[in-house]
C-alpha cells in the first residue's frame, strides 16, 4: 500500500507543479504586493511598427518623443540604449543616454534629460535611423532602470556603460521600431 501512495502523492505534487508553471504570469497589477512591468512608448510611433521620416536622416533627425511608465520606486536611474542590430558589420549605436532621472515620465521629442554619449554617427546626440536603400531595420529603444546612478561622463562608450549596469539592472524594457529607405 506504501508504494502506491507514494506514487500517488508524487503524481499529484507533479501535477501541481505543472499546473503553477502554466498558470504562472508576471504581475500585472499595482496592488498589494504586484507591480506592473516598466513600459516604454511613443506617440509617434507603435510597438514594432515603422518610425516617422521626421525622425530619421530623411527628415529633421530629431528624436521622437518617449514616454515611461512604471519604473520601479527603488531604481536611482534610467538608461536609455538606441540601436539598429540589422547593421552590418555590427549593431549601430543611434543614441545613449545615461543616467535619467528615475522619476521621469516623458523625454520630450528633440530633447534629452540626462548625459547622452558619442554615438557611431561621431556624434554626442540623437542620431536617427539611416538605414542603406532597400532593407528594413529593426530600431531597439531599450530602457534600463538602474540601482545606481552612473559614474561616468560623456566621454564613454556603450560597452563602458554595458560594463557600469552589470549587476545593477533592476527592470527593463524595450520599444521596438522599423525604418526602410
Amino acid at each position: 500500500m506504501r508504494p502506491l501512495l507514494l506514487c500517488f502523492m508524487l503524481l499529484v505534487s507533479a501535477c501541481a507543479a505543472e499546473n503553477v508553471e502554466k498558470d504562472a504570469e508576471p504581475p500585472v497589477e499595482v496592488s498589494g504586493n504586484e507591480v506592473t512591468a516598466m513600459k516604454l512608448s511613443s506617440p509617434a510611433f507603435d510597438d514594432s511598427a515603422v518610425i516617422p521620416a521626421r525622425f530619421t536622416c530623411e527628415g529633421e533627425d530629431v528624436s521622437p518623443e518617449l514616454r515611461i511608465e512604471d519604473v520601479p520606486a527603488d531604481a536611482k536611474s534610467l538608461v536609455l540604449i538606441v540601436d539598429d542590430p540589422d547593421a552590418p558589420p555590427k549593431v549601430w549605436e543611434h543614441w545613449t543616454v545615461i543616467n535619467i532621472p528615475a522619476d521621469t515620465a516623458v523625454i520630450s521629442e528633440n530633447s534629452v534629460v540626462g548625459t547622452q554619449l558619442m554615438n557611431d554617427f561621431q556624434r554626442v546626440d540623437w542620431g536617427g535611423p539611416c538605414p542603406p536603400p532597400g532593407k528594413v531595420h529593426h530600431y531597439n529603444f531599450k530602457l534600463y532602470a538602474l540601482d545606481t546612478v552612473l559614474e561616468l561622463d560623456s566621454s564613454a562608450t556603450k560597452q563602458d556603460v554595458e560594463r557600469a549596469m552589470e549587476g545593477r539592472i533592476i527592470e527593463e524594457t524595450v520599444l521596438i521600431g522599423t525604418y526602410e529607405r
